[in-house]
């Protein structure tokens, strides 16, 4: 719109200063003019692509007729376009020249120029109003442009430094919370297991407090590896000054010896996959539960992500099976199908009451499924979890892969 009415100005002007409204006489057919007229307004109205159309019209109509409105807003949009090098240089030199040759042309056939070039002081004006003032207009607008841009671009990279930093101060926390509780808990866990393992004369009292250590202290590792990733900047984030806050290790915060959870040079192990999934069917075999593992189709390689998620839907649902089914026979199926992986966890009944086999309140227990759900969808897949009429439960997950 603003390009459309710049065109329609340039036109009017333009034939304005024909008509001989301006002092300059013209004995150029009126239909000439309007056409003349109407070529430097289209131009105006392409100068949002490309102004050297405007800026070739206004040369030539200068130099032949000392019509400047092309001529002066071809000057600006070179203001806001050119280098500010060799680009203007060039400009500047060529509109001189198109006065020169202005001047000339009015000599040799006695035309409108004579008035414009009659004094010093009348060419200098037409230079400084034609070239100069619409030049330094566009030169500041497009610094004024650019300083705005830069602004907005330093605001912007303070908006992501900042809700960076907000982020690893919240990972941080999470990590401390998580170090402090968690972990602490776990670690009495471990330690009263190995005690009790040493001190007992029964021998299936000592496999079991054996079990229950080993678990612990794998599940220590798993939460260091967590911790780890939680407390490690992302290698794309700004640096973020995390000093005033209380490192893995400090000793100030523990609340009793824990397992080398806190070494700050151990590597972490890679997340479980597939590859894993028997280990963990034994641990859950030694806790009394019959589980049985039936693969289906033609068994390949899928990505990591995706085998580290199947685990997990597996390994959630047979500590589902614990916490509420006790020691029910549970079937675990792997299926790869064409394009997907597809994970089924089938529990039979429960015998008698599981619900207060542990002796503690399983209400939360429900979260476990809404995290799985959204691992699961991240990757594109779904996750079904049903009573079976028989009273058992089925965990379903089918994953692109």
């Amino acid at each position: 719109m603003r390009f459309a009415l710049l065109g329609v100005a340039v036109l009017a002007v333009s034939l304005f200063v024909m008509s001989g409204q301006m002092g300059v006489p013209s004995d150029l057919p009126f239909p000439l003019q309007v056409a003349i007229a109407g070529a430097a307004g289209v131009a105006a109205w392409h100068a949002r692509r490309s102004w050297w159309p405007l800026a070739a019209i206004g040369a030539v109509t200068y130099a032949w007729l000392v019509v400047w409105p092309p001529l002066l807003v071809a000057s600006y949009f070179a203001g806001r376009t050119l280098g500010r090098g060799r680009g203007l240089a060039t400009y500047l030199g060529a509109c001189l020249a198109v006065h020169g040759v202005s001047a000339l042309v009015g000599e040799a056939r006695d035309g409108p120029q004579e008035i414009m070039t009659a004094s010093l002081g009348n060419a200098l004006f037409m230079v400084l109003g034609t070239i100069g003032l619409p030049l330094a207009v566009g030169l500041w607008t497009r610094a004024r442009s650019e300083t705005a841009e830069e602004r907005a671009r330093r605001l912007e990279r303070e908006q992501v430094m900042l809700a960076e930093q907000v982020r690893a101060h919240e990972r941080a926390r999470i990590a401390r919370e998580m170090h402090d509780i968690v972990a602490h808990r776990v670690s009495l866990i471990v330690l009263h297991a190995g005690a009790l393992e040493v001190r007992t004369t029964d021998e299936e009292t000592a496999e079991t407090a054996a079990l229950i250590g080993g678990i612990g202290r794998e599940a220590l590792s798993n939460l260091r590896d967590v911790l780890g990733v939680l407390r490690t900047p992302r290698p794309d984030s700004p640096a973020t000054d995390l000093s005033s806050r209380p490192a893995l290790d400090d000793p100030g915060t523990r609340l009793s010896p824990r397992p080398a959870l806190d070494d700050p040079g151990a590597t972490y192990r890679p997340q479980p996959t597939l590859g894993d999934l028997d280990r963990l069917l034994d641990q859950s075999r030694a806790l009394g539960i019959t589980v049985t593992r039936r693969d289906e189709g033609d068994p390949r390689p899928v990505e990591e992500t995706v085998e580290r998620t199947a685990y997990r839907v597996i390994q959630e649902a047979l500590t589902n099976v614990h916490k509420h089914a006790g020691d029910a026979r549970t079937d675990v199926l792997l299926r790869f199908a064409d394009g997907e992986l597809e994970v089924e966890i089938r529990n039979q009944p429960p015998n008698g009451h599981p619900e207060n086999l542990l002796g503690t309140d399983l209400s939360g227990a429900g979260w476990g499924l809404v995290g799985l759900r959204e691992r699961v969808e991240l990757l594109g897949g779904t996750l079904r979890t049903s009573t079976e009429e028989s009273g058992g439960f089925l965990v379903s997950a089918r994953i692109p892969a």
